[in-house]
């Protein structure tokens, strides 16, 4: 406008003038349209990298967002109505040349001859600037999918637009890092999960008079159940303690209660078979260990006696053992009293004591099994577990054990375990 101005104060002549202002008009048009693209693919290309190296453009305040509709928006202003307008100036510039018709014509034809071939290379330009600025990032998230899917979660998207691309490989970043946190997480995991399975026996004792076999399943990497055999006294090879414990809660917070109560157990065990004071000592280290944190664990401590021909039990907190004596027919529990550990520090435990005989059944276990839910709703209940060791009386232990495992695990099929289960069977021989 200002140049055409100029012409016309210069000149004196409207048509000069607005043959003038037609042409700066045409050639404002093109260079706002090129100037658009070029330099956003400058900014994506050499600034948005040097600048913001770690992305995160979408979440910066007051920077200016080009979203895709927008550069789809002026790559049809440019390739279509920018064109237009340049062939409507030129024919309206040609019509105020004082020339003859045809000279008219002829210089018009040309005219517009030279501006479809420029439309079209300046098109055709823009077209690859926008392709290209639209595919680099898509193609830099495919790769980081890729190395995603592979487990490499330590690369990044590199994000050089502010629009929706943009804003998806920044996504796309805070989704890497997480699961980069989860993947450490869960290697923890698979290391504590390898640590506490080889805490548990590995072999089930062999005992003389004595069938006895043990297993603990957790829902999770890590659990709070726990089973152990420990060999006490002089007379070793004539008694066994066997330990049942379920810590409350899962997850590694109870596998450490687990480890401890261990450590604790095996110690005295080695020095003592005074039951009862093992356990209240448990119970009083656990107690300061766990303080208010509302965490406790549940024990049944057994020691079996061959030569006197007796079993010796506490319980603090567990559910009783089940006995059976394939005799009578008759199913039993091994009851006592006495709180969980860790509830109170000067709790006091009481020793129990009842004769075994050959043939009779003792099992030791968890409440994820009797408690063990089906799709329905309902528990596998302890009439379900007394029914699985009748009917496998005269079987093995292990056989025993097998057979009640596997048919908790039907019980809840579809469903996955809530709670970890944990039996040990014993079985007295002749």
């Amino acid at each position: 406008m200002l140049y055409s101005l100029l012409s016309w104060r210069a000149f004196a002549t409207k048509q000069i003038a607005m043959s003038a202002f037609l042409t700066s008009f045409t050639t404002g048009l093109i260079t706002i349209t090129v100037a658009f693209f070029v330099l956003e693919h400058v900014l994506q290309k050499r600034l948005a990298p040097y600048f913001f190296p770690d992305g995160g453009l979408y979440a910066t305040p007051k920077t200016l967002r080009i979203r895709i509709r927008t550069r789809l928006g002026a790559l049809f202003v440019a390739c279509n109505l920018v064109p237009f307008a340049a062939i409507l100036c030129t024919v309206r510039r040609a019509s105020y040349a004082n020339i003859d018709p045809a000279e008219v014509l002829e210089q018009l034809r040309l005219d517009i001859t030279i501006d479809a071939i420029l439309f079209i290379c300046v098109g055709v330009w823009l077209t690859f600037l926008v392709n290209m600025n639209l595919t680099r990032p898509l193609q830099e998230i495919i790769r980081v999918l890729r190395g995603v899917r592979h487990g490499h979660f330590d690369r990044k998207v590199r994000v050089t637009s502010n629009d929706e691309i943009g804003y998806t490989g920044d996504v796309i970043n805070e989704m890497t890092g997480g699961l980069k946190e989860r993947d450490q997480m869960r290697h923890s995991l698979d290391l504590a999960m390898e640590i506490q399975q080889n805490l548990l026996p590995k072999a089930d004792p062999k005992i003389e008079g004595l069938d006895i076999a043990g297993t603990s399943i957790y829902c999770d990497e890590t659990g709070g159940d726990y089973f152990d055999y420990l060999y006490m006294g002089e007379n070793g090879h004539r008694k066994i303690g066997v330990v049942v414990g379920d810590v409350s809660d899962h997850g590694i917070p109870s596998a450490l209660l687990m480890i401890a109560v261990r450590a604790t157990l095996r110690h005295h065990a080695h020095h003592s078979d005074d039951i009862v004071d093992m356990v209240s000592d448990v119970n009083r280290h656990l107690s300061q260990d766990v303080k208010e944190t509302g965490h406790f664990m549940t024990l049944f401590y057994s020691m079996i006696d061959r030569h006197n021909k007796c079993i010796r039990w506490v319980n603090a907190g567990h559910d009783p053992a089940i006995i059976y004596n394939p005799i009578a027919d008759s199913f039993g529990e091994l009851t006592g009293r006495g709180l969980p550990l860790g509830v109170f520090y000067d709790s006091e435990y009481t020793e129990s004591q009842r004769e075994i005989t050959p043939g009779q059944i003792i099992a030791i276990g968890t409440d994820g099994i009797w408690e063990a839910h089906n799709q329905n709703g309902m528990m596998f209940g302890k009439d379900k577990l007394k029914e699985v060791i009748h009917l496998h009386a005269n079987e093995s232990a292990k056989e025993i054990l097998d057979a009640v495992i596997n048919e908790v695990e039907q019980f809840i099929y579809p469903l996955k375990k809530e709670d970890d289960l944990t039996l040990v069977v014993m079985k007295v021989e002749q």
